[in-house]
């Protein structure tokens, strides 16, 4: 196992390293760009909020036009800056490192990458790592609690409908779950709160944030049923597609280790059906749902939650990465997709490891990686 894990871990380097690249070359020819927001906003043919040079904490409207002859290849160059003063866009350009050639800003960025320093944004007076520190408390929350809520609802039901596979309960679960499955999460949310959260009917449940904005001044339970409560709503939302995932998966390992010959072994054998199920396909069948846990966290807490975040105001990752794209703030982009390929290539080794640790039997050092 040591080898494997060994290649597993070497390979992750130059897999990043191409995500990086193919991501990087795609983003030099995306129209726009953070020094044309700049420019808009100098301009004001930008609707969005004021840019914010995180530098100097100081922005860039109110510089002089003019400059001319050389200076119209660099104005040339940006849609809108026509007028403005060259100096003005070379200073822009040097801010946000676009002064220097592609690949050397690429591999600099690399190399700042591998020591996990990622600069500041571009438009926040604030370091990439803090901003992204601030926002992991939510996306940690929706995904390990969707997570956990999904296997503990969808593992004893799935297994009751394999039991029971063409029964009434079966029948009309299947139906529940498929409709579930059918539904978008982010409509199911709206209706959750046109229902609950004061849009029509009741006003149970607050509409925004992690917890209320007398936090600090409750006890310690009253935090916790505070959190929760904001939580209820969310949870949901994101657990119904999910949910029906892994009920059907755990339906069908279960039917396929029942129809196997050792399950009509032990049965001759004269044990009993609880016996037979826990004792011996409980293992077997679980094998692929309990080793695509953490696969399933992550796929929750880096990508499930976007629209989720934006309908019930919560400032995760989710959110933030889709800001900043709409905003080009690059510096965020980039390390936000360097974290969150980093953790989906550790975690899909880990799911690997997983499997070896629930089954003996599988052996991934005798295959080529």
């Amino acid at each position: 196992m040591g080898a494997y894990i060994l290649r597993r871990l070497l390979l992750i380097i130059p897999t990043l390293i191409g995500i990086m690249a193919i991501n990087f070359a795609v983003i030099q020819f995306a129209p726009g760009g953070p020094v044309e927001r700049v420019i808009a906003q100098v301009t004001g043919t930008d609707v969005s909020a004021t840019a914010r040079i995180s530098g100097g904490g100081s922005d860039f409207a109110g510089t002089g036009t003019g400059g001319g002859g050389a200076g119209d290849d660099i104005t040339s160059k940006y849609r809108g800056a026509q007028g403005l003063d060259p100096d003005f866009i070379k200073d822009l350009e040097k801010q946000f490192g676009f002064d220097k050639p592609p690949l050397e800003r690429f591999l600099g960025m690399l190399g700042n990458y591998a020591t996990f320093n990622f600069g500041d944004s571009y438009f926040r007076d604030i370091s990439v790592l803090q901003l992204i520190k601030e926002k992991m408390p939510v996306s940690i929350s929706l995904g390990l609690w969707m997570t956990l809520i999904s296997y503990m609802i969808s593992i004893p039901l799935g297994i009751r409908k394999a039991v029971s596979d063409g029964s009434r309960f079966d029948v009309w679960t299947s139906a529940v779950v498929i409709v579930g499955y059918a539904i978008p999460g982010f409509l199911f949310a709206v209706l959750l709160i046109v229902l609950f959260a004061g849009g029509s009917f009741f006003d149970w449940f607050p509409l925004r944030g992690l917890v209320s904005d007398n936090f600090a001044d409750l006890s310690w339970w009253e935090k916790v049923l505070d959190y929760f409560w904001h939580m209820v709503l969310p949870l949901i939302a994101l657990s119904l597609s999910a949910f029906a995932t892994t009920t059907l998966l755990t339906k069908n390992s279960f039917l396929d280790e029942i129809r196997k010959q050792y399950v009509v072994t032990a049965r001759a054998k004269g044990l009993t059906e609880r016996q037979v199920l826990y004792g011996h396909v409980f293992r077997n069948a679980m094998l692929i749902v309990i080793a695509g846990f953490p696969g399933a966290f992550i796929g929750a807490f880096f990508g499930g939650s976007l629209l989720i975040e934006t309908i019930f105001s919560l400032d995760g990752l989710g959110l933030l990465s889709f800001e900043s794209v709409i905003n080009r703030d690059y510096a965020v982009v980039f390390a936000t997709l360097y974290i969150f390929s980093l953790m989906g290539l550790i975690i899909g080794l880990v799911s690997d490891v997983t499997y070896m640790l629930i089954d003996p039997r599988i052996d991934f050092e005798s295959r080529e990686v």
